[in-house]
Formats: C-alpha cells, structure tokens, sequence
C-alpha cells in the first residue's frame, strides 16, 4: 500500500477504531467520551490519588482523599475560566444525581480569596458540589506528578482502586450516554 493510500485510510481506521471502542468490544479500554475539542485520556502508569490539604470556603483546613470504592472526579477550575461556568453546574448536577460511590471535588486553582470564589459560585447557583481552595499549593504540588493542568477546566477520573485513570479538559457533559458509559466502565473496574 502507497503513502498516500495510507494517509487516505486512515481516518476511516480511526473512525473504526473509535466505533469498536465506542461499542465496548475492548474491555480493556475505556468507551470513548469526548466534548467538541478533546476527550478522555487514560494516563499510564497510573498513580494513587495524594491526599490533598486544602480549604473549605468556610476557611476550615480539609485533607481530600478518594476513598475506595468510590469513583472520584476531581475538577481544577479557576473564576477567570469562562468553561468552568458551564462544567461546574454540570457538575453539581452530577454529584446530586449519582450520590452513591460518586464523589466529586472541584479545586479553585487560581485565587484564595474565599469571598470572591463564593461570589462566583453563588452567581452559579451550584448546589451538590463540595468545593475546596488550593490555599496551600498542595494540587499544584501534586499536578507536576500526578494532576497535571492541561487545560481549564480539567477533570481527573479516579477509580475505585484509588487511582488516576485519565482526564478530560473542557467541560463535558457527564449526564450523557456516553459520560454515564465512562462512569460505568469504571464502576465494573472495582
């Protein structure tokens, strides 16, 4: 085959490869679940979850940890990110419709200032989501090793086992088909 048979091939072999995954027939790969500029990537190796020390928007230090048998997602978001206005409601709305083995973490990332964050949030109307400020650089810390920000928003998928299994920047939409089949995948992981 030619060079430029290839090239002319391959984006129907991708869309093959996409549909084979999309229709579950590799159990060892996630379903693919993807917003209008990325998608869902597994991270190899995959790296426990650190304990994160954090604040409540009360001022109160919280230490974040998944807990086993929970699937967490843990959301970086910043108040200047114009994505975040729409991830984070879809967010709460998540977190209120799957309360059983589903936590859900969002971290501001870019200010400490607790009256400015609940101003933002409050302009949301977000309910459901527990919220935390990186006030001690602890996400930071451990996004050099295990959350790195590529993009805002980002949401890290953890499993049950306690560990990163992928992430997907922008803001998805998690109440879909293709979101519920991704959490599900994960669910039968456990």
């Amino acid at each position: 085959m030619s060079r430029r048979s290839l090239l002319i091939a391959a984006p129907a072999l991708i869309a093959s490869f996409r549909a084979s995954r999309a229709q579950g027939s590799d159990p060892a790969w996630p379903p693919v679940f993807e917003t209008s500029r990325s998608q869902f990537t597994v991270v190899r190796p995959r790296a426990s979850m650190p304990q994160l020390r954090l604040q409540d928007l009360h001022g109160r230090d919280v230490v974040v940890a998944a807990k086993l048998g929970h699937i967490t997602l843990v959301n970086f978001w910043a108040t200047w990110c114009a994505a975040c206005r729409l991830d984070l409601p879809a967010l709460a709305s998540l977190a209120g419709s799957r309360p059983d083995r589903l936590d859900v973490v969002a971290i501001c990332t870019d200010t400490k200032d607790l009256k400015k964050i609940r101003a933002f949030l409050g302009g949301l109307a977000v309910q459901n989501l527990a919220c935390y400020v990186d006030a001690y650089g602890a996400a930071a810390d451990s996004s050099a090793s295990v959350f790195r920000l590529v993009g805002m928003p980002v949401t890290y998928l953890v499993g049950a086992s306690n560990r990163v299994e992928g992430y997907i920047a922008g803001a998805p939409d998690w109440l879909s088909p293709a979101g519920s089949r991704l959490l599900q995948f994960y669910r039968e992981q456990a």
